[in-house]
């Protein structure tokens, strides 16, 4: 497929996934999150790929959805966008390598859902976050499915109903994102984090991905015994096997990914 919105460049095992529509701030318009859902396919395959960073072209991360889609349309249209969104998302989450967001600016309405889906987050010092949607008479119900799910009940509804502004400290206090850096180090600290992640086994990496996304919204009992099961075959792996020895032998694992 030929990418006319995003970029796509190797930075060793990371890879650096760009929205390169800065005129439009990096809006989600329905072919970007096309190219998303085709580039997030290619890159499941990628076994020499240990994580992917997502992040804004320009001063910003990202806007939310195109509203120049979103005017005179009928439901069947607005159905393909919000499903489009939606399968993007979840094929995020879905990926076997972590993804972590890379956040200036803005990141507002499908932006901000988009940096609460993301496996982790790292946000320059200026960076700030809304779900601004009800001011404009469009509710942010989708972004507040991610957004409920990253913080607490009461900072997600006020920023939903309000559609007030969050800065970068106080999305970290509430887990919106994991660190804040100053924006001069945001693309070295970003890439940092990525390359600690990639010291794991991508094995490892993959199964506790999926692992921590489909225990984490079950009753207690049934994400325990859910989670055994899933530690129980992954102690049947090389990489666990070798990643245990290596400890006991005090030597560095040899990962293969099996």
């Amino acid at each position: 497929m030929q990418y006319e919105t995003i970029l796509f460049e190797r930075r060793d095992r990371v890879g650096v996934l760009t929205l390169n529509r800065p005129k439009q701030i990096n809006a989600l318009s329905l072919r970007l999150m096309n190219e998303v859902l085709d580039l997030l396919a290619r890159l499941e395959q990628d076994r020499d790929l240990g994580a992917v960073v997502i992040r804004g072209a320009g001063k910003h991360f990202c806007a939310g959805h195109d509203l120049s889609e979103m005017t005179g349309r009928d439901v069947k249209a607005y159905r393909e966008i919000f499903d489009t969104c939606t399968r993007m998302m979840n094929a995020i989450q879905a990926l076997p390598q972590p993804v972590i967001a890379q956040v200036q600016g803005v990141a507002t309405a499908a932006g901000c859902q988009l940096v609460a889906t993301c496996d982790l987050a790292v946000a320059a010092e200026g960076a700030r976050f809304a779900t601004p949607g009800v001011k404009i008479g469009l509710f942010c119900s989708t972004p507040m499915v991610a957004l409920s799910r990253a913080v607490g009940r009461k900072k997600a509804l006020e920023m939903l109903l309000t559609g007030e502004f969050l800065d970068a400290e106080e999305a970290r206090l509430f887990g919106l994102v994991n660190r804040v850096v100053p924006a001069d180090r945001l693309a070295d600290e970003t890439l940092a984090l990525a390359r600690k992640v990639t010291q794991a086994s991508p094995l490892t990496l993959g199964i506790g991905k999926q692992a921590f996304y489909n225990q984490i919204d079950l009753p207690q009992p049934q994400a325990y015994a859910y989670a055994k099961e899933v530690m129980s075959l992954n102690a049947l792996a090389a990489d666990a096997q070798e990643g245990m020895c290596a400890f006991l032998e005090k030597r560095d694992p040899r990962w293969t990914g099996r």
